[in-house]
């Protein structure tokens, strides 16, 4: 299967600030997002939390997914104090920070708040106060994202040091990764990707899935780059197709919790030990 994007594949806002402009990331803070909705995106974050969390490590997941928030869902979690209660001051972010099953913390979102459905000069200002904040209290924070690439998301995006990008076997999902890649790469100036390929259908489709990427993006985004510039793509690992992990999702358990001998629960773990290594 092969795909090729389109002349006018989106692209971000010229206004689009990248990491250098929102401050200085610090270095154990990563993106975790996807070009399109469905591939599993807040079930990675929060089970390879549980995973860092398991080597001892200090974690924190943000719900950055600013107004469509699910982490909440996806954990159990019935919040009384959310970022929105943060922003407002009503509460500190200390009281925000909440403990989640799988041993890591958490700072949930609010769902279906229209005033964060587009970046503003005070939502980008209170985000990146918010990363700074925590920031020095992890080990590693990570960022759940919104999909695609609205202002919202890549302002986020620019307040990471890494970006991991989950993305399925599917032709939809292939062709949303390679124009987030773009715009990243274009407006960002980000050189190195991750990529998490789930719902891998047989053992080896990570690896086709991060070639057939990069042989896009060696095609239509690194001819236009600097020389010695090119945009790698790097396999952070592949969670194959498991039945536990519809279990898991409808019961809103963590899969490394209740099912941490299961394949796609192992594969997480792998995943987890490259992020940390």
């Amino acid at each position: 299967m092969s795909f090729a994007p389109s002349a006018d594949s989106p692209a971000a806002p010229a206004s689009q600030a990248g990491p250098a402009s929102a401050g200085v990331p610090m270095p154990h803070i990563i993106a975790v997002t996807s070009g399109k909705g469905g591939v599993g995106k807040t079930f990675v974050s929060a089970n390879l939390a549980a995973a860092l969390a398991r080597g001892g490590r200090r974690v924190l997941v943000l719900d950055a997914d600013l107004g469509l928030a699910n982490l909440d869902v996806v954990l159990n979690l019935f919040p009384k104090i959310t970022l929105h209660d943060v922003f407002t001051g009503k509460h500190t972010l200390e009281e925000a920070i909440l403990p989640a099953p799988g041993n890591f913390s958490v700072l949930l979102a609010g769902s279906g708040m229209v005033e964060y459905s587009r970046m503003t000069a005070e939502v980008r200002e209170q985000l990146q106060k918010l990363v700074a904040e925590v920031a020095p209290k992890f080990d590693h924070v990570l960022l759940d994202t919104g999909a695609g690439i609205s202002d919202v998301v890549l302002y986020t995006v620019s307040l990471a040091a890494e970006v991991l990008v989950v993305v399925t076997p599917e032709p939809t999902s292939l062709t949303d990764a390679y124009a987030t890649i773009k715009v990243l790469a274009t407006t960002q100036g980000r050189r190195r990707v991750q990529l998490l390929v789930n719902q891998a259908r047989r053992p080896g489709e990570g690896r086709a899935v991060r070639a057939q990427l990069q042989q896009v993006v060696d095609r239509y985004v690194n001819p236009a780059l600097e020389p010695g510039s090119a945009v790698r793509l790097d396999l952070l690992g592949e969670v194959p197709v498991d039945p536990a992990v519809r279990e898991a999702v409808l019961r809103r358990q963590l899969l490394m919790e209740t099912m941490p001998g299961t394949a796609a629960a192992i594969a997480l773990v792998h995943a987890a030990a490259r992020m940390s290594a």
